[in-house]
């Protein structure tokens, strides 16, 4: 709506009666309603703010209805237009209709209808903000924008994404597990011309083998064991959509030769019937394993390899773009804080050094995980500092004992500086072990790096 208080309501009429009749009614319901006797003043108004409903004579002295109707949608496409006029006419209200008005009431008004048709009219205007208000959650949470990252193999990724999600072509995304395979196949449908319909997922290695055909093609009743009513597998449910396959390389061969027949055609059978169902879906499968290699070994059909590769898509692992860590790190951070009612300042430079130095075998996940229960862990109003890592990054990650250069010119402030610093870092930051490094008291490091800034 154009207000978030009072609905904004514009009356054009020049009819007193109606005027002192309509516009108190309206005020006492909670409308904020302006009054014009002409269309010259109502196009003034719509110049100068949207308004949620017009209610407007049709036809009258300096007044076309249909016009100021057109001047109102386009300021606000949603506006609830409600057309008045002395005599009923079928034709101007069949017209008026099917150019955007919601109703076409004639006088004397009856109140109470028309309170009931702003009223649905206004019910539409909070529905399509709330659509649009969920696409923009959507494209916030799904689109590029979830995708987190400036180093050049994610730029790589996000213009492929751009240049593939326009069209109907099959993707096989490949990445180790844990760098955000289904981020990017989520990302390709909401930017494609489908995002409207279903995005179905299926995990080929999270599900026994003897149930992946059923999940996939659905069964009818008595197909098998177990199977007590008719239920649609995962193509059906994607008619119109994406079906995404993670870990597609876990099909065994003979769901692979199906998985083809469907490529190929746009046609299956559930598990126990012998009818064919069309549908229209668009595949993005995913894998973590080399199936090149696989094919070369039969272990997978290179009819489907060859069918899955009509375009792919190398997502690179964290190890391979450390230089997004830092700001994969800070939204984890935010994330994690918002999921869990945490107030926190934020994590020092000197722990995000750590972050960046350890290899990620989990990936983008695993150091979400991290982030996430290192944030449970803290108290609040924290700063989280190394000594907030888990030992086994913090052990894996310190650097091996190396010569310190102490440039000509330095201070022996500027040297302590430097000396605690390195130390620090050759100690994995761990300032127990830093201090017996170094030969002095905990205290005193701790005074020394608050003094010097070592974070």
């Amino acid at each position: 709506m154009a207000s978030e208080g009072a609905a904004a309501v514009l009356l054009v009429d020049q009819d007193v009666s109606i005027v002192r009749e309509v516009v108190p009614f309206l005020a006492e319901k909670g409308y904020a309603v302006e009054q014009v006797d002409d269309g010259e003043k109502a196009y003034n108004l719509l110049d100068d703010r949207p308004f949620d409903v017009l209610i407007t004579e049709l036809n009258a002295h300096r007044i076309n209805g249909m016009r100021l109707m057109a001047v109102a949608k386009d300021r606000n496409p949603e506006v609830c237009v409600i057309l008045i006029t002395r005599e009923p006419d079928i034709e101007h209200a069949t017209e008026a209709m099917r150019q955007g008005a919601l109703d076409f009431q004639t006088k004397p008004l009856n109140l109470g209808k028309l309170e009931a048709v702003i009223q649905l009219g206004l019910g539409r205007q909070r529905l399509v903000l709330e659509q649009h208000e969920l696409r923009r959650r959507l494209d916030e949470k799904y689109g590029l924008g979830s995708l987190v990252g400036k180093s050049r193999g994610m730029i790589k990724v996000y213009e492929a994404v751009r240049q593939i999600a326009p069209t109907r072509a099959t993707v096989l995304i490949q990445g180790e597990t844990g760098t955000g395979k289904d981020l990017v196949a989520q990302a390709i449908h909401t930017n494609s011309p489908r995002r409207d319909a279903p995005f179905v997922k299926l995990n080929c290695a999270s599900i026994p083998e003897a149930l992946v055909e059923s999940e996939l093609f659905g069964h009818v009743a008595g197909a098998f064991t177990g199977a007590v009513q008719t239920r649609k597998g995962r193509f059906e449910l994607a008619d119109k959509g994406t079906l995404f396959l993670d870990e597609v390389g876990e099909l065994s061969p003979a769901l692979q030769a199906k998985l083809l027949r469907v490529l190929e055609s746009q046609q299956f059978e559930r598990l126990g019937d012998s009818r064919t169902i069309n549908v229209d879906v668009r595949l993005i499968a995913a894998t973590n394993r080399p199936l090149e290699k696989m094919v070369a070994e039969g272990n997978f059909r290179d009819d489907l390899y060859y069918r899955l590769h009509v375009v792919t898509i190398d997502v690179p692992s964290l190890r391979q773009r450390r230089e997004d860590i830092p700001p994969l790190v800070d939204f984890f951070f935010r994330e994690a804080c918002r999921a869990n009612g945490k107030e926190l300042e934020g994590i020092t430079r000197n722990a995000t050094d750590v972050l960046m130095r350890y290899d990620w075998p989990g990936n983008v996940r695993e150091l979400k995980n991290i982030i996430e229960g290192i944030v449970i862990m803290s108290r609040p109003g924290r700063l989280l500092d190394v000594q907030d890592i888990p030992e086994h990054i913090r052990r894996t990650t310190a650097p091996e004992v190396r010569e310190m250069r102490i440039p000509t010119g330095a201070t022996m402030a500027d040297v302590e500086r430097i000396v605690i610093e390195e130390t620090m870092k050759v100690c994995g930051f761990n300032k127990e072990r830093c201090a017996t490094t170094l030969g002095i008291g905990l205290r005193t490091l701790y005074r020394k790096l608050k003094e010097y800034d070592i974070r």
